[in-house]
């Protein structure tokens, strides 16, 4: 159980931060940095699900619940050192990654196949959704940079890449199934 009595500690006015292990890190390195973008695509998906209900409303949340898991697992490095931890480390596991890939099939089977490139946009889910997309991106490429150097989980690595198209095909449900998705039109200005 967390506890969070105190907000502000002053452990990191010199710019250091503690990571999932104890140890202690510049608040900039490769880690930091993509557990860091793990929590912005956790704070845009928020901001999705003031859009969305039912289904869609339950899918994100827990998809919430999971980036909180994925920002655990990339914030406590040395896998080989877990089972040494005084608590069993957070990581992630195939059948999320897995899960993800199931809940794309059904989403995809409603849609018809594209035949042009989607501009971010049509109902204001679906252009939060697109938010969310280009976010979990930006954290899959920081997390596979962090692993090209330290040690990573690759399930982590796979469930962000898995997310984002989770999130594209979500925005195409979120655009009347497909139907309401804005088409980009090459050299349309030229």
């Amino acid at each position: 159980m967390v506890v969070l009595s105190k907000i502000y500690t002053r452990t990191g006015d010199k710019g250091l931060t503690a990571l999932g292990d104890g140890s202690r890190v510049p608040k900039p390195s490769a880690r930091v940095e993509a557990y860091g973008t793990v929590d912005e695509t956790n704070a845009t998906v928020g901001m999705a699900r003031l859009h969305a209900d039912g289904e869609m409303d339950a899918s994100l949340a827990r998809i919430q619940n999971e980036l909180f898991d994925l920002g655990a697992d990339l914030c406590r490095p040395n896998r080989e050192k877990d089972h040494e931890a005084e608590y069993t480390p957070l990581r992630m596991v195939a059948s999320q990654v897995d899960r993800l890939e199931t809940e794309i099939d059904a989403m995809n089977a409603r849609l018809t196949p594209l035949r042009s490139f989607i501009l971010p946009g049509g109902s204001p889910l679906a252009a939060h959704l697109h938010l969310c997309r280009t976010v979990s991106r930006r954290a899959e490429r920081l997390a596979v940079e962090l692993s090209l150097a330290e040690d990573v989980n690759p399930e982590a690595v796979k469930y962000l890449n898995r997310l984002s198209d989770w999130f594209f095909v979500a925005a195409r449900i979120a655009n009347d199934d497909g139907t309401a998705d804005v088409l980009w039109v090459p050299g349309a200005t030229r």
